[in-house]
């Protein structure tokens, strides 16, 4: 009777946390994979623990995540960022590009940092860090890797928050991005 009241009392404080504010179909942003859509909450048994879980599918990966709701914050699942925050990352493509002097391998540990922290505004730091126009110098392969997955992120988000297709997207972050070279 004590385990049933135990589980009772599990069940009933994670319905509070059900109302975290994700629901499905919401796009949401987890910081290591993008941009994916919420399928549902649901509640699964656990190694005897009742457990809330958010199920987030990611289209572009073919890949279903399910993250606890308890945890979901703390892992740094987020909603789509707000407009302000979109407009301040393609403000970012248009500045100056900062490339440090240190060495490769320390510049690539931090544009995967900033890349997979999920915020718009360092992601468009990589983007615009890493972009090369037709009259520079070709990249490396790792520097390739690194900014077409900056910029995937970016397109992902930006298409999700303005309701376009991810091609539309990635013509209006080129756009802007070649005003910048003129």
């Amino acid at each position: 009777m004590i385990v049933v009241e135990k589980a009772k009392k599990s069940v009933a404080s994670n319905s509070k946390d059900k109302d975290s504010g994700f629901r499905k179909g919401d796009f949401v942003v987890y910081p290591t994979h993008g941009v994916g859509k919420i399928l549902g909450v649901e509640t699964q048994e656990v190694s005897g623990h009742s457990l809330q879980l958010i199920i987030i599918h990611f289209e572009k990966d073919r890949m279903t995540l399910r993250v606890p709701v308890a945890k979901a914050k703390n892992s740094g699942l987020r909603k789509l960022s707000s407009r302000k925050v979109m407009d301040a990352a393609l403000q970012t493509l248009k500045g100056r590009s900062r490339v440090k002097r240190a060495m490769w391998s320390r510049r690539a540990q931090e544009y995967e940092a900033k890349i997979n922290s999920g915020d718009p505004v360092s992601i468009a730091e990589v983007v615009r860090d890493l972009h090369r126009n037709a009259d520079q110098p070709d990249q490396s392969y790792s520097e390739r890797q690194i900014y077409q997955a900056a910029l995937d992120r970016l397109v992902r988000e930006l298409a999700a928050i303005d309701g376009i297709d991810e091609q539309s997207a990635h013509q209006r972050l080129h756009q802007v991005l070649k005003a910048v070279a003129a």
